[in-house]
């Protein structure tokens, strides 16, 4: 175990993964939110988590269930959670509002050598960070959902973060098992998102044309394309593809800028074609049966991961 403290704020369910990935190597964590008996909560279920993941065997980190939620406290006192902390971890809800007020407040305690990233999908760091003392040491560190099973963290600086923030960010996320990828400048939606964006809004296109039904559509990710992908980026398949990208380039650039033109434009997932995709979606899914698809979702990407740990 590590004496160094790591704090969460913010006790959903991406801050009590946070809290299970820092304390899976030792570290002290300190999960801070607002009322005390969701503070206790959150302990509750982050017991209950530790201990059924190991009963199946997918326990992460170097230490049994009990020695990593021995290492896990809570507070609803922000002072205390933050105090000596050398890294916060910030899991609060995508409201712009929430988080400068959020981080006005902690920049009054905070000392200058704590790393303050945010796990935030929408935000830049510069929108809450400007106007604040210590902005040089903020930054987005941006999981996936569920950040205990799928791995990959973005970390997005400010234009005024300090690279030595940045670089012992993805340290940390490295030590506590994530992969971590560092954007060289902060841009809207980061990487992830945006290319999640692109797949959905074709997607929708297919839909919004009568082409594939949505159960059709994600077929073709889960047999095909993202069968490909869980193991190689697009880049290196399309590498594979041919005699190396250059040579892929040659054969498929036109058809591939021809079939882009054709694209269309930016569809708003709104409207009736909402309530078609919705329709459809909840007689694959219904949505009393979201939290059992939701654990099967998660079996499956730890069975994925410790696959790729064996090739």
């Amino acid at each position: 175990m590590k004496k160094e403290k790591v704090a969460i704020i913010g006790s959903g369910l991406i801050g009590r993964s946070w809290a299970m990935l820092f304390a899976g190597v030792g570290y002290q964590v300190t999960i801070y939110d607002i009322i005390p008996d969701i503070v206790e909560k959150a302990l509750k279920e982050t017991k209950q988590e530790l201990d059924s993941i190991e009963k199946q065997g997918f326990l992460r980190g170097n230490l049994t269930a009990s020695e990593q939620f021995a290492c896990i406290s809570g507070t609803d006192n922000l002072k205390d959670a933050i105090t000596d902390a050398i890294y916060v971890q910030e899991c609060v809800p995508e409201r712009l509002d929430i988080k400068k007020k959020l981080y006005a407040e902690v920049d009054g305690l905070v000392g200058p050598n704590t790393i303050l990233a945010s796990s935030t999908s929408t935000f830049m760091p510069s929108l809450f960070s400007e106007d604040m003392k210590h902005r040089a040491q903020v930054l987005v560190a941006h999981p996936v959902n569920p950040p205990y099973y799928v791995p990959l963290v973005e970390i997005v600086p400010a234009p005024w973060t300090k690279a030595e923030y940045t670089t012992k960010a993805r340290e940390l996320m490295t030590e506590i098992g994530q992969k971590p990828v560092t954007l060289s400048r902060q841009i809207e939606g980061f990487a992830l998102n945006r290319i999640q964006y692109a797949i959905l809004n074709e997607t929708w296109r297919l839909v919004a044309d009568g082409i594939l039904s949505v159960k059709d559509i994600d077929v073709v990710m889960s047999e095909g394309l993202g069968m490909r992908y869980a193991f190689l980026g697009p880049l290196e398949t399309a590498h594979l593809n041919a005699e190396g990208m250059l040579n892929y380039c040659d054969r498929y650039c036109n058809t591939i800028y021809a079939v882009s033109q054709t694209m269309g434009p930016t569809p708003r997932m709104e409207g009736k074609v909402a309530e078609q995709v919705a329709k459809e979606l909840d007689e694959m899914v219904p949505i009393d049966k979201l939290p059992e698809r939701r654990a099967w979702r998660d079996a499956c990407l730890t069975k994925l991961a410790q696959l790729k740990k064996t090739i």
